[in-house]
């Protein structure tokens, strides 16, 4: 009997309320999500630390479902959010919640500053600098997961927006899907002395299951 009907049974007898995202994530598929995002972000580290000229260390991530309002818990006041669409080879959106002081800190390395440089409001300029961030990054963790699910893949231009945590409803309104349960993953981020931060990244639960379907097929 598979995870699936098991965790449907299970509902159906307790008469507790469920939807189909609640039984579709086993513990393997969650285990193949945390090492895809280790083993594709660590190389986005990579990366990130070329821009920045920094080391940059991300942790191995701390994988979860949530609902769609539990996505900025780890956030206060507002943060960047960046939205990514996978155009070949994945169906879905790959989207990445900064903190503001993260941003300023980032866009002051790669203009060649100190890191030190973060006074005042958010503007044009530490925007661009996190669309270009996240597109390099991501751009390298594409090239990984091509090789680990064995299909070409390739992805959008970065859309970067200011959310203010308080508005969820704003929030809500950025995402192409009606799903409600996000695979959650956060990692922790340092870069240098400059920033010991939480970096989450949200996959649409259906959009987690087809890459997981897709590494675990490889070669098949």
């Amino acid at each position: 009997m598979t995870y699936a009907i098991e965790q449907f049974i299970y509902h159906i007898m307790t008469k507790e309320a469920c939807t189909v995202e609640d039984y579709l994530l086993s513990s393997d598929h969650i285990d193949t999500i945390g090492e895809i995002a280790n083993i594709s972000m660590g190389n986005s580290a990579t990366t990130l630390s070329l821009m920045v000229n920094k080391k940059v260390d991300i942790t191995t991530p701390n994988v979860r479902v949530i609902k769609r309002s539990e996505a900025l818990d780890d956030y206060e006041n507002t943060c960047i959010f960046v939205q990514i669409h996978y155009v070949k080879g994945l169906e879905g959106n790959n989207v990445f919640i900064l903190k503001e002081h993260d941003v300023k800190v980032m866009c002051d390395l790669m203009m060649g500053g100190d890191g030190t440089n973060t006074a005042g409001e958010i503007t044009d300029l530490h925007l661009s600098a996190a669309s270009e961030a996240m597109n390099q990054m991501m751009g390298t963790s594409a090239t990984s997961l091509s090789s680990m699910l064995g299909v070409p893949t390739d992805i959008s231009t970065p859309v970067v927006n200011q959310i203010d945590v308080d508005s969820i409803k704003v929030f809500e309104k950025m995402f192409d899907t009606t799903y409600d349960k996000f695979v959650k993953i956060a990692f922790r981020m340092t870069i240098g002395d400059l920033i010991d931060s939480v970096m989450v990244q949200l996959y649409p639960v259906q959009f987690a299951l087809d890459m997981c379907e897709k590494f675990m097929n490889k070669g098949k």
